[in-house]
């Protein structure tokens, strides 16, 4: 996973409240992100669309797939975030 591949995920709207729903609710199916995004977000996407977002995520290693069955479940990974916060730290004020 390259960090630029982070970041390409990140500059999506749609991505990041894929992302938020799955912070909200780990292992969900794309029918329910789909509704999700609907719901919360005033987001109406194909749900070809948002699969092709799940792809971008996953390819950055934001999201996780697992197969269950006939379910494909999807769960956030925040590890790439994290080392974006390491990477910049957050300043110290100063006196």
């Amino acid at each position: 996973m390259a960090v630029t591949d982070v970041y390409k995920a990140l500059a999506d709207e749609t991505r990041r409240a894929l992302l938020d729903e799955l912070l909200t609710r780990d292992e969900q199916t794309l029918f329910e992100l789909c509704s999700r995004l609907a719901m919360h977000h005033d987001l109406t996407p194909s749900r070809q669309a948002v699969s092709q977002h799940l792809d971008v995520l996953e390819a950055a290693d934001l999201v996780r797939t697992e197969r269950r069955g006939r379910y494909k479940l999807h769960t956030i990974n925040t590890a790439p975030l994290a080392e974006i916060s390491q990477r910049w730290p957050q300043r110290k004020a100063e006196s």
